[in-house]
């Protein structure tokens, strides 16, 4: 729930704080008061496009802020974990959007910076705005299947994931399976080429880390003299000359004599030293056993070594072809191994591929099938909850028709599918077409709703579509901006009822230039606009209730001034306030 709405420098309004309740908040005002700048905020603040078009005249830069409550919006709390934002003591997350006069925007969520992606996705499930723009997307085909999946829910989410999945296979291997036949003399051209390429590398059988291996023996071999002259002086300067010499003691020699000497003497200070010397021996001794070992094991066979220099000669050969060592022309030759599967263009292959294609196929009509059915289900159940809408929007006799029809596969369609007899275009979202249509009174065709309804009955046809489509949406907080247009009398009383009922499961935001709908808010939000110094702005007023009976006063035609105007305004709310307690 947005709890609270401040905007700084956007349009015509300076600075404004707009407190929300969380139930039905209506925003009124003159035309060109700034209305719309509200609905602008809100675009901004769900990460939408910026533009330096809106910053205030005079203004740095345009800001929006606003407080969220987040008790009850785990996939919000989860964005909102991921982009690093911390909360408020009270739970509440607090969103900032900045545009300056340049046009570069910036974002920040919980008091970090963030991308203004991150606000979108937080949006996501937070907000949703519903326009004039937004009606007439929604006449849009793919925009009415997207409602009507949307409506279904889980209905028809689980058949969708299973026909995404399999179409996305399915997709492939047809892909591949033209691919292969096109392409088969290119193809078997490149396999020839890995089939000569492994053969090459599985004569010479090369093993992980064998060349490092080889490069060190090989090195150890042609260095044996230098290496065992190296190995005999460390051992004799450990253990002394070979023929017992005294002249050639060596460190045990010596080390030895001090310990003897440290052992003749009575003092404790020098008898303290005695142990280490003994640790040192035994060291000294070890090194001199492992160095006797190194020069007895040291092999300077010419033809070990000859023989290794062939073996390097080659690995060098295949390095210098596929790889910078052995562990690389072991990975190219994996890697060739797999293409050569999928390069294979043999009858048996071919037919293989064919085979999985038709198991796919028909696993994939299958799932279309199902998922065709439960949107049908769901349009019925759909139509029958706009129709019973529109019945208290002063529509009484109008029907809504909501046809789910297969699509039809064009003439050489790469993505033609048979489902239940007939050859249908296999699209990402199934292979249904999804149509509204409105029959305005009995004995009237079903029309397009675009061509069967005049502009105020398209406006409560799409508002009753929001209304319907609301009700299985999980975002908490709704806006409406002008969606009354071309609205008045008893239709739009019942616009405000339903926008009042639409308030107890949601949070609704209303930009309404309509008394009859303005009377059923729990809170009215005023634009004033102002002029000082030949500057004029607007300021956002919460209304008292003297206020708001002024204010509905001035939206029936300017009677504010009038006794009848106020008279009528208090009336509206009157019956508003008992129809609300009704919804209770």
């Amino acid at each position: 729930m947005l709890s609270e709405m401040r905007i700084q420098g956007v349009g015509v309004i300076d600075d404004a704080l707009l407190e929300l309740h969380p139930g039905f908040t209506v925003v009124t005002g003159e035309t060109g008061a700034g209305k719309t700048m509200v609905v602008t905020g809100l675009h901004l603040l769900s990460g939408g496009r910026s533009d330096a078009s809106r910053v205030r005249a005079g203004a740095n830069k345009a800001v929006v802020e606003g407080r969220f409550e987040l008790a009850d919006a785990q996939d919000a709390v989860a964005v909102a974990e991921e982009a690093g934002a911390e909360t408020d003591d009270d739970g509440s997350l607090i969103a900032v959007r900045s545009v300056g006069k340049d046009g570069r925007s910036r974002a920040h969520l919980g008091g970090r910076s963030v991308p203004v992606g991150a606000l979108a996705q937080l949006s996501e499930h937070l907000i949703a705005v519903h326009g004039q723009n937004d009606q007439l997307r929604l006449l849009r085909p793919g925009e009415q299947l997207a409602v009507l999946d949307r409506f279904a829910g889980e209905s028809v989410a689980e058949p969708l994931a299973a026909y995404q999945r399999v179409r996305a296979e399915w997709q492939a291997v047809v892909a591949e399976l033209a691919e292969r036949t096109t392409r088969s003399r290119e193809l078997a051209q490149q396999a020839d080429m890995l089939r000569h390429a492994l053969a090459e590398i599985n004569a010479v059988e090369p093993q992980p880390g064998e060349d490092q291996q080889i490069a060190a023996e090989v090195k150890r071999l042609a260095e044996a003299d230098e290496l065992r002259s190296a190995a005999q002086r460390a051992q004799q300067a450990v253990a002394g000359a070979a023929d017992g010499d005294p002249d050639q003691p060596g460190a045990l020699g010596l080390i030895g004599e001090a310990k003897r000497r440290l052992e003749a003497t009575d003092d404790p200070a020098l008898a303290e030293l005695t142990p280490r010397l003994e640790q040192a021996l035994v060291l000294l001794t070890d090194v001199s056993g492992e160095l006797g070992a190194y020069v007895e094991g040291l092999d300077a066979d010419p033809q070990r070594l000859e023989g290794l220099l062939a073996r390097q000669a080659e690995l060098k050969k295949l390095i210098r072809k596929y790889a910078a060592d052995v562990d690389g022309v072991l990975a190219w030759a994996a890697e060739a191994e797999e293409k050569l599967a999928s390069l294979d263009t043999s009858d048996e292959a071919l037919a293989e591929l064919a085979t999985r294609r038709d198991q796919l196929a028909h696993e994939l009509a299958g799932h279309a099938s199902r998922l065709s059915k439960a949107r049908r289900a769901a349009a019925d159940e759909m139509s029958s909850a706009i129709t019973a809408e529109l019945a208290g929007l002063a529509m009484g006799q109008a029907q809504v028709q909501i046809t789910v029809s297969r699509r039809a596969a064009a003439a050489e369609d790469p993505a033609a599918l048979e489902v239940d007899g007939m050859l249908c275009h296999a699209a990402e979202h199934g292979t249904d077409d999804v149509e509204l249509l409105l029959k305005p009174h009995d004995g009237a065709p079903a029309l397009p709703v675009n061509k069967g309804a005049s502009g105020g009955e398209l406006s409560r046809v799409m508002l009753a579509i929001e209304v319907v489509a609301a009700k299985a949406d999980p975002v908490p907080t709704m806006v409406f901006d002008e969606v009354d247009a071309g609205v008045g009398g008893r239709a739009a009383v019942e616009i405000g009822r339903r926008l009042a009922r639409l308030a107890r499961t949601h949070q609704v935001l209303v930009v309404t230039h309509l008394p009859q709908v303005a009377a059923y808010a729990d809170r009215h939000l005023a634009v004033r606009k102002g002029t000082s110094g030949g500057v004029t702005s607007s300021d956002v007023q919460t209304l008292s209730e003297e206020e708001r009976v002024a204010e509905l006063a001035r939206m029936l035609a300017g009677m504010d001034g009038t006794e009848t105007g106020l008279a009528h305004a208090e009336e509206l709310l009157k019956v508003a306030a008992e129809d609300k307690a009704k919804l209770t």
